[in-house]
């Protein structure tokens, strides 16, 4: 494969093509007039773009309703991008070769490597095989689950029952937030059973694929998590727990979105919105009725997103764990970042540290650019939307449905870097195919 080998030294670059190619696979579909509901305007080519887009990335903004803007073919071609989208364009592409020649290249291994986060060739094959059918069996699960209360609901045929619960599962473990229901999931606001059923499917596809599949290895006993795994789910229950406790804390009162529910409906919503926010998508209350404080809550939550190698964006929270233990070890004037007794590489400190400071800058360029293009939104509810995008979280406060042309090429390619990774990305357009063979003399600068 010319391709391939073109791209063996840099898996990056191949991931972020195929993503690219994926979208443009997408967009070329929403664009035929199959893909349109009987009687609702076709698509634009720039909205079949950001549909597609929304889609692959696994993000959930929207500019054409999914339910009434597109037909039945339209929406399986968004579920399909979600699939893609979600499980990535490599590892699917690179089982399947494994599948069918039971033979992995170092070179293509190198390139799921770099998409699910496993270093280990030799075992890329068992965890590709393990990623799969974990996958397969959440989403199956989640979709008999909905689908049995859909049924209950009644008004529905049972296919369409099916359907719902199929489209909602997938959706939902890929941590993509789209919904064909009119309104979305905000009727479901007090229904424990849905609220449930999806926020764990999407928690459990943002933990990230290295984190289960090392919680279901136990073939050969109980053995030690890793710190990844520990950090990860650390961080996981810290940021659930503090996002609800404090939008239930700000939103209590607030007659447009907690204010009606009953004591224990209101820490039901406020828990699905601190757990979507971190990339999932979906809302149960509407998202611009909250204040400008919990706003920038869900802003803060949405950065840091979910967990690495997940289906989610953001940072992601081992990142953020880094960053803080750094931030405290500079501060105490330990010599050494070490996090639950383990010593953290200098690599990796400078790698999230690299990742804050683009994902930062990327945000804050991108609402000083909507600002301009947007002049009369209000400059929270412009950030709001350029944090969603670049974490994938795909909730909005209404600033999706009045952008122009260039504010969804802006959205589009926010969502686009979100979702390979800024490092990706970045290493993919700047990363010198050969290292220095010198070192410059070492000068100190005075810093604070």
């Amino acid at each position: 494969m010319p391709l391939l080998k073109g791209h063996s030294r840099h898996p990056g670059r191949l991931v972020v093509s195929a993503f690219a190619a994926f979208i443009l696979i997408g967009t070329v579909l929403l664009w035929l007039p199959i893909s349109h509901e009987a009687g609702q305007p076709a698509l634009s080519l720039i909205d079949a773009f950001f549909t597609a887009s929304s889609a692959v990335t696994v993000t959930g903004l929207v500019v054409v309703d999914t339910g009434s803007g597109l037909s039945r073919f339209g929406e399986i071609v968004v579920l399909g991008l979600i699939q893609v989208g979600g499980l990535g364009i490599m590892t699917l592409a690179s089982f399947m070769s494994v599948f069918l020649s039971r033979k992995l290249g170092i070179s293509r291994g190198r390139l799921v490597g770099t998409e699910i986060g496993v270093a280990d060739l030799g075992e890329l094959r068992t965890v590709m095989r393990a990623l799969i059918r974990f996958s397969l069996a959440s989403e199956i699960v989640v979709a008999v689950l909905l689908s049995i209360r859909f049924i209950a609901e009644g008004g529905r045929s049972i296919a369409e029952s099916l359907y719902l619960g199929v489209f909602h599962a997938v959706s939902a473990f890929n941590n993509a937030g789209f919904s064909t229901l009119d309104g979305g999931l905000e009727r479901y606001v007090s229904d424990w059973y849905v609220s449930l059923v999806i926020a764990g499917a999407f928690i459990g596809g943002g933990l990230g694929f290295p984190v289960v599949i090392e919680l279901l290895k136990n073939d050969r006993g109980p053995r030690p998590w890793s710190l990844h795994s520990k950090v990860t789910l650390i961080s996981t229950a810290a940021l659930l727990s503090v996002g609800t406790a404090v939008l239930v804390a700000l939103e209590w009162a607030n007659p447009d979105t907690l204010g009606p529910l009953s004591s224990a409906d209101k820490f039901l919503a406020a828990f699905f919105q601190s757990a979507t926010a971190r990339t999932a998508g979906f809302n149960t209350i509407d998202i611009g009725s909250l204040h400008a404080s919990s706003s920038l809550v869900m802003v803060l939550l949405m950065v840091i997103g979910a967990s690495s190698a997940s289906t989610g964006g953001g940072i992601k929270t081992s990142t953020f764990a880094v960053v803080v233990w750094t931030a405290l070890a500079e501060f105490r004037g330990d010599p050494e970042v070490t996090i639950l007794k383990r010593r953290i590489p200098r690599t990796v400190q400078r790698q999230a540290l690299a990742l804050v400071i683009v994902a930062l800058g990327t945000i804050g360029t991108a609402t000083f650019i909507l600002s301009i293009l947007l002049p009369d939104i209000g400059l929270d509810d412009l950030l709001f939307e350029t944090a969603s995008a670049f974490a994938t979280a795909g909730v909005t406060r209404g600033v999706t449905s009045q952008l122009g042309l260039l504010g969804k090429l802006l959205i589009i390619t926010l969502m686009f870097v979100g979702r390979v990774g800024p490092i990706t990305f970045g290493s993919a357009l700047l990363l010198r195919s050969k290292a220095h063979r010198f070192r410059y003399a070492e000068e100190k600068l005075i810093v604070g």
